[in-house]
């Protein structure tokens, strides 16, 4: 356990890994490229270890990683209509990196970026400066990204930021799950909780049309726990738009405050895990668009082979005056926690 090399890049910066592990054996590892979480080993029914989150064994292909993988995403996670927002009187243009939309920060964002680690306990720190103009964005960005494996088998993931101009502030961790073991195939079988009376509908670039709808007699109801796979191809405008579940769903809790986000379950594993965030939305995204990668140990990554609970803001909201802002104005302070814990069920 502790810091490792990983790789280097080809400008020769080195990029070391963090590997931790609690006093119960869960074990995880993040790398300072893209402040991205590689591995988590939790313990299923029968006391193994097995590897839960989808991801790479090599530093070149964290470089190319068209999925995220693991990645943390920022300045703002999802999408941006247009790839322009109004801040104040000035409009701020960013690069459109999918169709005229921008998606997560566009072609090199956070998730492409050199962090600085520094290991405390079974804490990793990474922080970095975002320049001002970093991918069209405002200001100077001092942010910090903490990873922690607590003793009681979680994951915190712990968001710290200022700025110097008014900017946005919206990042998330884009980690796959599988409760099988990252190498086990298509997750579709597993079982999904959503603590969300509504979401947000997409228009056919995946933009939220503003609306907040409820998932009362759809597809989208996830507020009793089911098989991901069950609706998932149904006949339904809003999966056919996006190839199947990749929605943002508006959490029941106040503005603010932080709760449950999401569950999931595997029967033939037996792992159980529960999420949590102090943000206002969860995109839960299914992993239709993995096209057949290569992972960790050989392993084939089918098309939804893995699924996120990616913790924000609405998608496009900068642009929704309706929607929770995004927003953080200079010299003020941005945190944000979410959390993974795991358990035997």
């Amino acid at each position: 356990m502790g810091k490792v090399l990983f790789g280097v890049l080809p400008d020769g910066r080195e990029v070391y890994a963090f590997d931790l592990e609690n006093t119960k054996g869960m074990k995880m590892r993040v790398i300072e490229y893209g402040a991205i979480l590689t591995s988590l080993e939790v313990f299923d029914r029968e006391g193994q270890l097995r590897d839960v989150v989808l991801g790479y064994d090599r530093l070149e292909d964290y470089m190319v990683n068209g999925c995220f993988f693991g990645s943390t995403i920022g300045r703002s996670g999802n999408r941006i209509q247009g790839a322009c927002f109004q801040l104040g009187d000035r409009q701020v243009k960013l690069t459109p990196n999918e169709g005229e939309n921008n998606l997560h920060s566009g072609p090199e964002g956070f998730e492409k970026k050199l962090w600085k680690g520094e290991q405390q306990g079974n804490s990793v720190k990474f922080s970095r400066v975002s320049p001002d103009g970093e991918n069209g964005f405002p200001g100077n960005f001092q942010i910090s990204v903490t990873y922690t494996l607590t003793e009681d088998n979680q994951v915190e993931i712990a968001y710290q930021g200022s700025c110097d101009q008014d900017t946005v502030a919206n990042l998330t961790n884009h980690s796959y799950f599988n409760l099988a073991g990252h190498e086990s195939g298509a997750a579709l079988n597993q079982l999904v909780k959503i603590f969300a009376g509504s979401y947000t509908p997409v228009d056919n670039a995946s933009i939220p049309t503003g609306e907040i709808a409820s998932v009362e007699g759809t597809p989208m109801d996830f507020r009793e726990e089911k098989e991901i796979g069950r609706d998932i191809e149904a006949d339904f405008s809003q999966l056919k738009a996006t190839g199947g579940y990749d929605h943002n769903y508006v959490l029941d809790k106040p503005l603010g405050t932080y709760g449950p986000m999401a569950e999931a379950w595997c029967r033939e594993s037996g792992i159980y895990m529960k999420a949590y965030t102090d943000c206002p939305g969860v995109q839960f995204y299914a992993g239709n668009f993995i096209e057949n990668e290569t992972g960790k140990g050989g392993a084939f990554y089918p098309a939804r082979s893995g699924y996120c609970f990616e913790s924000q803001y609405y998608p496009n909201a900068v642009n929704v005056p309706a929607f929770p802002s995004p927003v953080l104005k200079a010299g003020e302070t941005y945190r944000s926690k979410t959390a993974y814990q795991f358990f035997v069920r």
